[in-house]
C-alpha cells in the first residue's frame, strides 16, 4: 500500500515525508540520519523540506532522521542501542527498537518499490583507493556492473567542486548486511550511499549533500536541477 502525500510516522519519532509530482514518474526514496553522528545529510534534507522541496514528476519519499535517538546523542547508534544500518530486514516482534524500525522501513520499501534508495552518510576517512575502508567523497554501490547513474552523478558533482580536495569518486563496496544492500537485493532498485568527508566544514558538507540530492533527483527525472541557478 503506497502512502498518500503528506507526513507519516514510521514510529513516534521517525517522520516520512511523501511528496508527489504533477506528472507521472518514478519513486525515489532518500533518507539520512541512520547513523546519528553523520549530521550533514539530516540538515540538508531538513533545509530542503523547509524550503518547499517538491518533485515535478513521480513521487519523492524523504526521511530526514532515520535514527532519532542516535541523532540526539550524536552517536553512530543510540546509547545502548544497535547499529540500525545492520538491522535489516528487521523483525516486527523483536525487543530491540532498531529491529522493529528496520522491519517497518523494509515494509515501506516493499510497498513503494522505489527506483532509487539513497542513504546520506558521512565518513571520518577521506577516500583513498589504497586504504580499506575509506569512504569520504564517494558514491558507494554494492552491485556489479556499476549502475550508470553513479558515473554520471560523480561527474556532475566534480563539476561543482570548489577545490581538488573535494574530488568525488565511485566506490564499489558491497556490505551484505547494510540496509542498502538488503533493500537492493529485495527490490532490484538502484541503491546509493552518499559519503561526504567530515574533514570539511559542516556548512560545506551540507551544501554538498544538497547538491548530491539535487543531482540524483535530476538524473531520475523527478526534479530538474540547474546547477548554475542553484
Amino acid at each position: 500500500m503506497t502512502r498518500t502525500p503528506g507526513t507519516h510516522w514510521l514510529t513516534p519519532t521517525v517522520a516520512l515525508h511523501v511528496l508527489e509530482g504533477v506528472e507521472p514518474g518514478p519513486t525515489v526514496l532518500i533518507q539520512a540520519g541512520i547513523h546519528g553522528d553523520e549530521i550533514a545529510g539530516v540538515h540538508a534534507l531538513s533545509e530542503m523540506l523547509e524550503e518547499g522541496l517538491a518533485p515535478e514528476s513521480g513521487r519523492l519519499l524523504v526521511v530526514p532522521v532515520m535514527n532519532a535517538p542516535a541523532y540526539r546523542a550524536r552517536q553512530r547508534a543510540a546509547p545502548d542501542g544497535l547499529d540500525l544500518n545492520r538491522c535489516f530486514p528487521g523483525d516486527a516482534s523483536a525487543p530491540e527498537r532498531e529491529k522493529r524500525l528496520a522491519h517497518t522501513f523494509m515494509q515501506l520499501v516493499l510497498d513503494e518499490r522505489p527506483a532509487l534508495v539513497c542513504t546520506l552518510h558521512e565518513s571520518t576517512k577521506r577516500f583513498d583507493p589504497a586504504v580499506t575502508p575509506s569512504f569520504g567523497q564517494t558514491l558507494v554501490y554494492g552491485v556489479e556492473p556499476m549502475p550508470p547513474v553513479i558515473g554520471r552523478a560523480v561527474e556532475r558533482m566534480n563539476a561543482l567542486r570548489r577545490s581538488d580536495d573535494e574530488q568525488w569518486a565511485p566506490q564499489y563496496y558491497p556490505v551484505a548486511t547494510s540496509s542498502t544492500e538488503v533493500i537492493v537485493a529485495a527490490t532490484g532498485c538502484v541503491g546509493i550511499c552518499v559519503e561526504t568527508w567530515m574533514g570539511f566544514p559542516e556548512a560545506r558538507r551540507i551544501e554538498m549533500q544538497r547538491d548530491v540530492v539535487r543531482v540524483l533527483l535530476d538524473e531520475f527525472e523527478v526534479l530538474a536541477f540547474d546547477a548554475g541557478g542553484g
